[in-house]
């Protein structure tokens, strides 16, 4: 029997196009409101530029403000590149070389590298692609004329700020307890300025850097960046001329305009001393008064630290936190303190308690029966010795343990006559 062969057309569908996915990178290198306002209108242009284009699949657009583009730390471009790296990305548009990256090195190992990851960027105003034939070498040529220009500019720019400090001007200048006008002279800020005298009248008291930090932080006050305040911090305000009415000016550089690396000013160019430049917050008398403080005090007191190790160093840890214990040396004595007590404060490590070293040992004689503290003795039996409130944990090296209680001796008991002399001649100083 002979079979009836049927063929049917079989109706098929075209497949869907693959779409591109496209991202895009905007920057500006200033915060003033109009290249805010531009990065804006660059970020709504590229939004629609790909959203309408029918073969793209928009993926993001990324936008840096007030980010240099010869330097590398712009969390935005981070992102795209990271966002690049995982294959999210097909074609990266940029309005041009110079917003991509005016640091010829930067921008060719970048391109290289997403050339290799099969992704093309496209530079508007160039009309130029990264992949093309002759891509590489036409971005090489132009890189370099905008590298070339970003150090132009800066030169300027460092020419008219040099000139500005010879005849006494000051630049864009940022300082607690005052704001520029519109002529470019300090004002006092009044809120500000009664922190800025607190701080020579308490550190003129007796507080030291780190207290007054607490002690502002306690008030809920940050530091014009909108950070807590640190003894670092509360230095820079105590050696500070510009609070008696002077400005020493150029005291830092920008190394080269490719790296911004900002270096302290030690002889390489001039510096210029502005007296009188604006109205004082705190008197001449108390700001020198308070800079021979300074100067005692660092030759007073000194911190550990890992090039300058000590018999206990690494042994000693806060039973609370697990940090190590530092030495620190006050007139009165050396004594140990929780590193993260030191450093962050009591609100990060509430139970920690400084211990004289006097008593830490004799208390370490104590639990290993010695008469007298050797440092062989102690490194050969104790592993690590755990500090808490007026308690002592030993820990052996052959896994045995011991707990020793101790208690630091009142203040008033550890002045000799010739501190108390000192200390009286000090708070006498300070009120004349």
């Amino acid at each position: 029997m002979k079979l009836e062969r049927k063929v049917h057309r079989v109706q098929q569908r075209p497949p869907k196009p693959k779409l591109l996915k496209v991202a895009a990178y905007a920057r500006v290198s200033s915060g003033k409101d109009a290249m805010l306002h531009s990065l804006a209108a660059q970020v709504d242009y590229f939004q629609n530029l790909i959203r309408q284009h029918p073969g793209w699949e928009f993926c993001g657009v990324f936008a840096d403000e007030a980010k240099t583009g010869t330097k590398d730390e712009r969390p935005e471009y981070q992102k795209m590149l990271e966002k690049c790296r995982n294959r999210e990305v097909d074609l990266v548009i940029t309005k041009s070389i110079s917003r991509f990256a005016r640091n010829t090195v930067t921008l060719l190992e970048t391109v290289r590298e997403l050339k290799s990851l099969g992704i093309d960027v496209y530079f508007e105003k160039e009309n130029l692609h990264s992949t093309s034939g002759d891509g590489e070498l036409m971005l090489s040529i132009l890189a370099s004329f905008a590298q070339e220009e970003s150090k132009s500019v800066s030169d300027n720019m460092k020419w008219r700020i040099r000139n500005d400090f010879q005849q006494g001007k000051i630049g864009s200048i940022t300082i607690f307890g005052y704001r520029r006008n519109a002529d470019g002279v300090l004002e006092i800020e009044e809120s500000e300025a009664k922190i800025v005298q607190m701080i020579f009248a308490d550190y003129c008291s007796g507080m030291g850097q780190c207290a007054i930090a607490k002690k502002i932080n306690a008030m809920g006050i940050s530091t014009r960046q909108g950070n807590r305040w640190t003894g670092q911090r509360v230095k820079e305000i105590l050696v500070n001329e510009k609070y008696v009415g002077n400005m020493l000016l150029q005291k830092y550089y920008r190394q080269d305009p490719i790296g911004k690396r900002k270096m302290k000013n030690q002889g390489e160019l001039p510096k210029y001393f502005v007296e009188q430049s604006h109205e004082a917050i705190i008197s001449a008398d108390l700001f020198e008064k308070v800079q021979e403080l300074v100067k005692e005090r660092t030759e007073q007191f000194s911190h550990s630290g890992a090039t300058n190790r000590y018999p206990l160093s690494g042994m000693v840890q806060c039973a609370a936190c697990g940090k190590s214990y530092q030495r620190k040396i006050y007139k009165q004595g050396a004594v140990w303190m929780c590193a993260t007590y030191l450093r962050q404060g009591k609100s990060h490590c509430p139970t920690a308690k400084q211990i004289s070293e006097r008593i830490l040992y004799e208390k370490i004689c104590f639990a290993l029966q010695i008469k007298e503290f050797d440092v062989e003795i102690v490194k050969s039996k104790v592993e690590n010795i755990l500090i808490s409130p007026n308690q002592l944990t030993f820990l052996f090296k052959d896994n045995t343990k011991t707990t020793v209680f101790w208690e630091n001796h009142s203040r008033s008991e550890s002045w000799t006559p010739e501190m108390r002399q000192d200390a009286a001649e000090r708070s006498r100083k300070c009120q004349k």
